[in-house]
């Protein structure tokens, strides 16, 4: 599969994308392509299973896109900040721990993704109310040969 960015109302948007991770040597690769589809898009939604690599990718895609911070996972903070090659904010956003949605929006939550700096979220299927339309999801999954697939 390809990745198709299309004009709608000025912004790009992608309508189909997919990227095949073989093994971790091949995910700086994978990230690459990730930011070269992202577009204006800011908001990523990212879906699979408990180990299917969700923090892993984020971590590269955010040094591809010029991270020098430590990465790791929000689970305990649910948003950690990181500034890109150029000085602006990434969230990530880790919701596992979330109960409920009430939760999500007293931190916050609002202001980190209408803010238009770009938005990690693991785990945004405890919060799918809450997700704004333009919301890329982006779902990987753990093939039997131990690759990943990255669709969106």
């Amino acid at each position: 599969m390809t990745s198709f960015l299309t004009e709608d109302h000025g912004l790009k948007k992608i309508t189909d994308m997919e990227i095949l991770i073989k093994d971790i040597e091949n995910i700086k690769d994978a990230a690459a392509q990730f930011v070269k589809a992202m577009g204006d898009n800011t908001i990523f939604a990212f879906y699979g299973k408990m180990g299917a690599g969700k923090t892993t990718f984020i971590k590269s895609v955010c040094e591809e896109l010029g991270v020098k911070d430590v990465i790791n996972s929000p689970t305990f903070a649910i948003v950690n900040e990181y500034m890109d090659g150029r000085g602006n904010p990434i969230f990530h956003f880790d919701f596992y721990r979330i109960k409920k949605e009430q939760e999500v929006l007293d931190m916050g939550y609002e202001d980190y993704v209408y803010s238009g700096n770009v938005c990690f979220m693991e785990w945004p299927e405890l919060i799918d109310d809450l997700l704004p339309d333009d919301t890329v999801r982006v779902t990987i999954v753990e093939e039997e040969d131990g690759s990943r697939r990255i669709t969106m």
